[in-house]
């Protein structure tokens, strides 16, 4: 895998404290206890991934990475992907969940095991191990979960998890199956803390109600056992609305769900007010680095330096740093700070892909044509203004010769596209079609 690894592993016993420092722990069980754990020597430790869709989104790189952070500090990692939680989906505080076939699943969990591995190392002597939970529950019969699993459980205190009292009290109700789901997660910690002397489970702040079940299950059949969670904060914009959201919906790690350069793009899009907490959160970089560059968004914002170190190194590290250069190559392109000819064809469709577009048949067609039919104009007459006043530009060019400015086939890049360009930010793109 790629990333910029400037930050040593942290000693075991201090790992805390990295997470501490990078706001990455919302709340713990026994914090004193985790930290002696943790200090004493390896840890296994585990999170747990449900295949509710065909990718991982750009949300699940905090567990990831935080995998990763445990990982080298020397303590042990088991990535789940759950082929049987999958088959339930968690309870949403909405609605009831879209069960998918057992088919589709098992695709999704291969899928999402192919994501997931190139962060974690498995070799040496605290290597990482790929787990399912399906593993411990297809043969488990009805009777034997109620009897061995099921009676440590209490109504009460599985009604007052809020995605379940949420839906007890919305009029779509909850079913008994994805009521259930919280026993499973349990059985889970319970499985592998027997199979892999896993005593520590990590996951999001939202989940901190499953976590605990876990650890409660735990106590009941092997009160002997001494396990933790430890739970990450949710990360959201500056308005409060959840990260990794965009108006196209979620950003996708899969690449043909979501290109390397609308990933890149929405990190460099990032509010000023927190790109330092996405830096400590989901880059390697060191606390000085971290504080120049946060230094810059506060004095520079309009130079995007933090942001665009921040979209380079995760865009490397999920797509590796040959895509990641194409793509930041491409951004600045688009912008008159690059060649847009020496842009491989997919890397320039997928950054005009993001852009407003208008489809036009193949032949010549007047620059005033390109502004309305893109939207960068509202009319003719505005075109004619921009035109006149120089605002406009074709392929990164300066349109100088006024309203008689045309173009055509000749001026294809790639053989398809236009670039059209209105003042210094507003772009949009033209595709030509047909004979």
């Amino acid at each position: 895998m790629s990333t910029e690894e400037s930050v040593p592993p942290a000693p075991a016993a201090n790992v805390l404290d990295e997470l501490t420092w990078r706001n990455l722990i919302s709340t713990s069980t026994d914090e004193a206890a985790l930290r002696k754990s943790l200090g004493a020597g390896p840890v296994t430790y585990y999170a747990g991934f449900d295949p509710t869709a065909a990718s991982l989104h750009i949300g699940h790189l905090v567990q990831i990475l935080t995998l990763r952070r445990l990982q080298m500090a020397g303590h042990r990692p088991l990535a789940l992907v759950g082929g049987a939680t999958g088959l339930i989906g968690d309870p949403r505080p909405t609605a009831e969940r879209v069960l998918n076939s057992p088919e589709v699943v098992a695709g999704w969990v291969e899928r999402l095991r192919s994501q997931i591995e190139p962060y974690l190392d498995f070799t040496g002597s605290n290597a990482a191990t790929m787990v399912n939970n399906l593993d411990w529950t297809s043969g488990l019969s009805a009777i034997e979960f109620l009897r061995d699993v099921g009676k440590h459980f209490r109504i009460g205190r599985m009604l007052a998890k809020d995605a379940v009292s949420a839906r007890l009290n919305s009029e779509a109700g909850i079913s008994y199956t994805e009521f259930s789901y919280q026993i499973l997660q349990s059985m889970d910690f319970l499985e592998l803390n027997r199979r892999h002397d896993c005593t520590l489970q990590i996951g999001g702040s939202d989940q901190w109600g499953n976590l605990t079940a876990g650890i409660d299950l735990i106590h009941r059949v092997r009160p002997e056992q001494t396990v933790h969670a430890l739970a990450t904060p949710l990360i959201t914009k500056a308005d409060g609305s959840k990260f990794g959201k965009s108006e196209g919906g979620a950003i996708w790690l899969d690449p043909t769900m979501t290109s390397p350069y609308a990933f890149f793009q929405f990190l460099l899009n990032a509010d000023d007010a927190k790109i330092v907490d996405y830096l400590k959160v989901f880059s390697f970089r060191t606390a000085e680095e971290i504080a120049d560059l946060g230094e810059s968004a506060a004095t520079r914002p309009q130079a995007r330096e933090a942001q665009r170190a921040l979209a380079r190194e995760l865009t490397g590290l999920v797509h590796g740093d040959l895509a990641a250069g194409r793509v930041e190559e491409a951004s600045k392109a688009l912008f008159g700070g690059g060649d847009l000819t020496g842009l491989d064809g997919a890397t320039l469709g997928d950054a005009l892909a993001e852009l407003p577009k208008a489809q036009l048949p193949r032949g010549e067609h007047t620059v005033i044509d390109l502004l309305v039919a893109t939207g960068l104009s509202n009319s003719k007459s505005a075109a004619r203004r921009t035109l006149t006043e120089g605002g406009a530009y074709v392929n990164n060019t300066k349109v100088t010769e006024g309203e008689s400015a045309t173009v055509s086939t000749s001026d294809l890049l790639h053989d398809r596209w236009i670039l059209v360009r209105r003042g210094r930010r507003q772009l949009a793109a033209v595709e030509l079609v047909g004979e």
